[in-house]
């Protein structure tokens, strides 16, 4: 008789889990509190138009990678899904001069030193560092003591670019934003190089990023968000498992320090083991006993949530000559509670058109910050859709004053806050990431506590800063420690 497990939570953590524990044998039933699957991988309609709410690059979308792999794997990727790697990948517009960054270092390289002359060794001192780390690709490992198919072991050039970017980590984890930027002696690639780093994140995220586009991943599955968990939510379904929407689970049953089961609303759920990729900063309520760990206790010290308002645009003008990213300063900085944004990014979607009708643009820009508290006390002193317009308005303006085509022409606006986020997904402050602040270590925590049995973990915090990469493979780790203590082979890519 097949094991019985339950995972709780319909994200990319808990379908992945899902797709793995039913293809090695267990009976898999998933857990969705929203109506929709897809957790923090998710998009909304409104007014004809889609607004992307989670995928903004991919991360194994190359067929190259070992984690597209994974993506097959588990449904997410196949050889239909188109992937949209437009250049250039952004775009600063200083004063009217374009300043691009392109998946293609080389071409950044020639670009930015036509711009600035006098900046040449600087940017050629970016570029190689963008170098140094474009083949270092996410690892794919087994958990020790596993039993697989199909042992994967990392190749022997992976290790060798781990040492590179260690060496630009180091170098690059010293300097402030500030202190970095000011290197440059031309305006406006310093106001570029502001515009695409956060102020206490230091440029080291930048250039993982550009690695990870050099080496030709990180391109933009057609659709996006809703037809990539789809295409997992088949898969799974399609091997036997069971996915219950509007289903909370409140409580995991512990019986002899094992899990015996779930309750979900008035009814108990048996399980022989369950998988918890609810948001691990705010899952005590779904035990009874304190949950006691060391990397739990961790995490809870250093995370820093990445909270952000998604201030999305319905366009009624064709805005496909404008890159995949649009970035610019803004006349009047935007102000939310303590955040103030002097640059703007705005995501173009034109060059999909699932997002819009034909001739019409969708476009969204993130305003990341901690503003859960001021949405919270807008929301209690029923002030949270006046605080809300007033945002849109100050976007709408600030993007029109740039784009003239889109002066006028701006009939949808959509406002997403913390508390949307929250409300939707349940995660801690409606938070979607973790921020990487300098000097905090890339690190993965276990997936199980010690001392209770049948009770495991995935989700984006499972390893800093998170993110859909991070989620699917947390998910692949649950399983193979369920397969270890279980004795059950791991049915392996």
């Amino acid at each position: 008789m097949k094991k019985k497990v339950i995972v709780i939570g319909g994200g990319i953590a808990g379908l992945s889990a899902g797709v793995y524990a039913q293809k090695c044998g267990f009976d898999v039933t998933v857990l969705e509190s929203h109506s929709i699957a897809g957790g923090n991988c998710t998009a909304w309609k409104r007014g004809g138009y889609l607004f992307e709410g989670g995928m903004h690059w991919l991360t194994g979308s190359n067929p190259d990678e070992q984690l597209n792999k994974l993506w097959r794997y588990v449904g997410a990727l196949d050889d239909s899904v188109k992937i949209h790697t437009n250049e250039p990948f952004l775009e600063y517009d200083h004063n009217g001069t374009a300043i691009r960054l392109y998946r293609d270092v080389n071409r950044t390289e020639k670009h930015l030193i036509s711009l600035s002359p006098a900046d040449e060794k600087e940017i050629k001192s970016l570029c190689d560092k963008i170098r140094s780390v474009q083949n270092l690709a996410m690892p794919v490992t087994d958990l020790r003591g596993v039993k697989t198919t199909k042992k994967i072991h990392l190749p022997l050039k992976l290790l060798f670019s781990a040492l590179s970017a260690m060496r630009v980590m180091n170098m690059c984890s010293r300097l402030s934003r500030e202190q970095y930027v000011s290197r440059f002696a031309h305006e406006g690639i310093r106001d570029m190089l502001r515009s695409v780093t956060a102020e206490e994140g230091g440029i080291l995220p930048l250039v993982f990023t550009m690695g990870t586009l050099a080496r030709g991943d990180g391109g933009f599955p057609e659709g996006g968000s809703l037809p990539f968990v789809m295409r997992i939510v088949d898969t799974f379904k399609g091997l036997g498992g069971e996915l219950f929407l509007n289903t909370r689970a409140d409580k995991v049953l512990i019986e002899n320090n094992k899990a015996v089961g779930v309750i979900a609303g008035d009814e108990r759920l048996n399980a022989d083991a369950v998988i918890v990729t609810a948001d691990t900063m705010q899952m005590e309520h779904l035990f009874d006993i304190p949950l006691e760990a060391p990397w739990l206790d961790e995490m809870k010290t250093i995370t820093k949530p990445t909270m952000c308002v998604f201030v999305s645009l319905g366009i009624d003008a064709d805005l496909s000559k404008y890159p995949h990213g649009y970035y610019f300063k803004p006349d009047t900085p935007i102000k939310i509670a303590n955040q103030t944004y002097e640059y703007l990014n705005f995501i173009n979607y034109s060059a999909d058109r699932v997002y819009s009708p034909e001739g019409k643009t969708a476009m969204t820009t993130i305003l990341s910050g901690d503003t859960y508290d001021y949405w919270k006390k807008a929301k209690e002193e029923d002030n949270y859709a006046a605080y809300k317009k007033r945002v849109a308005d100050d976007i709408v303006a600030a993007l029109a004053a740039k784009l003239k085509e889109a002066a006028g022409k701006i009939e949808v606006v959509d406002v997403a806050t913390p508390l949307t986020y929250e409300r939707y997904c349940a995660n801690w402050k409606g938070s979607w990431m973790t921020e990487m602040l300098p000097g905090m270590k890339m690190k993965s925590y276990p997936s199980a506590i010690k001392g209770l049995d049948g009770v495991y973990f995935a989700g984006h915090r499972m390893m800093p800063p998170g993110g859909l990469p991070v989620a699917l493979m947390s998910g692949r780790t649950a399983v193979q420690y369920l397969c270890r203590d279980t004795g059950t082979l791991f049915v392996s890519e």
